[in-house]
């Protein structure tokens, strides 16, 4: 058997190793006990490769990876063993199902691309919520050797896994084999919310816990939609505290706020959201909102950049916190299927406005949709639906107008027999004596007409926030989530835009012939024209115009199915009226009934009654007190 010799290049390549480990340990004599152990460890893996190997190759070899893992562990510190690994910086890994394509970087363990499958962006491309780093998730710690750590710059080892159906992607930055930060996400078949865990192993040693741990998240979201304007207005940061309330920042320009005890955070994009979860409520939150689309003269491809950092609170000295991450569409049901509140960030109108559209509108919507393919005629049927339901509160507001156009006479009869400020307070007296008699009322007109304002306002909300209206086209609308543009403006006109949609010049035009018929039903309901009263019927005629052009104006860069609904329900309400006119109203009945009930005895007064006419009897003495005092 061959004996070994050492030669020269042996002899040099052991000098070269030994001026090597002595700066080695004289840079890192301040380390902790843990580093050092490994430093032992290390030096021994190097000692045994000399004896397997003594040769000049082995030596240089050696001195090279000395050099980096010094390098490492001047940067790293206590995570210097992750950089022996040799995990790729640039790489990704892949989690993809039917409905959501992640893909998530080495690099700071978080997702660098986020793609929604079923879905295209107002052009047709594919539709990412997240790409070309506009977003970041970080959590930032300080170590017990007086480093400062974001995970965003740190590079985790990835492991993907199955359990089941699940995928299951673990990322890890290491202290050592069994010390380490994770990242655990799984994604399901077919499914939008990514569970998602942030965890730490072994590294109470490790983590400082006298120093802040924050998490922070930031988006700055893509615009998506073909009415930027119309995007922007509908997209807002929306947190839930842990009382179940749910409230948003400000939806237009800058504003930020702390909040305590917060249990999910939202991103929301008009028709698509990034929300995150968590099973222990941060308790305290900073949540910031600011607007990057200026107006629609400047194309921009971001409508907004939110925000969110929250403390983060060690448990036996260690991260241990269950998230989840929802990426996806704000569909309402699918969002109330989760039942954990996230349904709260479609914005169907606050109180009663909001319980329509939960109890009634939704339900009829997707009641229309699993029958009719076309979302345009789904609007129109649910117009007719709903102003047939609400027909009855029209007949019983013209039946009071109508009543009061017979009785107008003998209003006017009291008005010329009672004139002057001094007759007012008998003038009214014997109006509403007379009103009485005949069983009319001026609230029996008005309280119809306010029973119908939360359906007004419920579905002003309802169209607005309904994703399958979405690139839906219907007649010359190609969207009917967005404008229907028929004209595109050389130039910009301020608060109308840079084009010309019909729907709402045809909802205009309804709505003018509405506010007209119903202006000649308010003049029938009119009591005849005081002194010292303002002139009603002015005011009426400029309401009449007023309205339209309000629509015309600002409809213009709203969604055609809304614009849609306004004109259908003008129509209907306008034809409604005209067959109670002309069909059910009979005046010379509606006459002999008021003559029949003034000939009837007058009921017993109540006792509130009593209190009012004893009242106006007090308020007619003084005033006549004062006339005679000023003579």
């Amino acid at each position: 058997m061959e004996e070994k010799k050492f030669d020269a290049n042996s002899i040099i390549g052991f000098i070269l190793l030994g001026a090597i480990m002595v700066w080695f340990m004289y840079t890192n004599q301040p380390e902790e006990n843990l580093e050092e152990a490994q430093n032992t460890e290390q030096q021994e893996v190097v000692n045994q490769k000399i004896v397997e190997n003594p040769t000049i190759e082995t030596a240089t070899t050696i001195v090279s990876d000395s050099l980096a893992l010094a390098q490492a562990k001047q940067r790293l510190g206590n995570f210097a063993y992750s950089a022996t690994l040799n995990v790729d910086e640039n790489g990704t890994t892949v989690l993809e199902n039917d409905v959501l394509k992640l893909t998530f970087a080495n690099k700071g363990a978080q997702i660098v691309k986020a793609q929604i499958k079923n879905f295209k962006t107002f052009d047709s491309l594919p539709l990412y919520i997240i790409k070309d780093a506009n977003a970041s998730f970080n959590i930032n710690f300080g170590t017990t050797s007086n480093r400062i750590f974001n995970t965003k710059d740190l590079v985790f080892q990835p492991s993907l896994n199955k359990n089941g159906d699940n995928s299951i992607l673990s990322m890890r930055l290491k202290v050592s084999e069994n010390e380490f930060l994770e990242y655990r996400y799984e994604l399901k078949p077919k499914d939008y919310m990514i569970g998602f865990a942030v965890k730490s192993n072994g590294l109470n040693n490790v983590i400082n816990s006298s120093s802040e741990i924050n998490l922070q998240m930031d988006l700055t979201a893509y615009r998506h939609e073909k009415s930027i304007k119309y995007e922007n207005q509908n997209s807002a940061l929306y947190y839930e505290k842990e009382d179940g309330k749910t409230d948003d920042l400000s939806v237009s320009g800058e504003d930020s706020e702390e909040e305590e005890d917060v249990d999910w955070v939202g991103f929301k994009q008009h028709f698509f959201s990034t929300i995150l979860l968590t099973d222990t409520s941060f308790k305290k939150a900073k949540l910031s909102s600011e607007t990057l689309f200026k107006d629609e003269a400047t194309d921009s491809i971001f409508i907004k950049k939110y925000g969110l950092e929250a403390p983060l609170a060690l448990r036996n000295g260690e991260i241990d916190y269950n998230f989840n991450l929802y990426i996806g569409p704000n569909d309402y049901n699918d969002l109330a299927a989760y039942d954990k509140g996230i349904e709260n960030i479609i914005e169907l109108g606050w109180g009663i406005f909001g319980w329509i559209n939960r109890n009634a509108f939704i339900p009829l919507f997707d009641l229309l949709g699993g029958m009719i393919s076309s979302y345009g005629l789904i609007i129109i049927l649910m117009t007719i639906i709903v102003r047939l339901f609400m027909s009855p509160l029209v007949y019983k507001s013209y039946l009071s107008s109508a009543k009061m156009k017979v009785l107008k006479p003998e209003m006017q009869e009291i008005n010329d027999r009672l004139p002057g400020k001094e007759n007012a307070m008998k003038r009214q007296q014997e109006t509403m004596a007379l009103q009485r008699k005949a069983g009319v009322s001026m609230l029996s007109g008005c309280i119809p007409a306010l029973l119908q304002m939360p359906v007004f306002f419920a579905l002003f909300r309802f169209f607005p926030s309904a994703i399958d209206l979405r690139q839906q086209g219907f007649l010359w609308a190609d969207d009917l989530s967005s404008y229907d543009s028929v004209y595109k403006l050389p130039f910009n006109i301020p608060m109308y835009g840079d084009h010309i949609s019909l729907f709402p010049i045809l909802a205009s035009i309804a709505i003018f012939f509405y506010m007209k018929m119903s202006q000649s039903q308010q003049m029938n309901m009119q009591q005849p024209q005081q002194e010292g009263m303002p002139d009603m019927q002015k005011m009426m005629k400029m309401m009449m115009y007023f309205s339209p052009i309000m629509m015309l104006v600002f409809f213009n860069s709203y969604g055609a199915g809304l614009s849609l609904y306004y004109f259908v329900s003008n129509l209907l309400t306008i034809s409604i009226m005209l067959v109670i006119k002309n069909v059910i109203i009979d005046e010379d009945k509606i006459h002999a009934q008021i003559q029949e009930n003034k000939k009837r005895p007058e009921k017993k007064k109540s006792k509130f009654r009593e209190r009012m006419d004893e009242a106006m009897k007090q308020a007619q003495a003084q005033q006549a007190a004062q006339q005679k005092k000023k003579k």
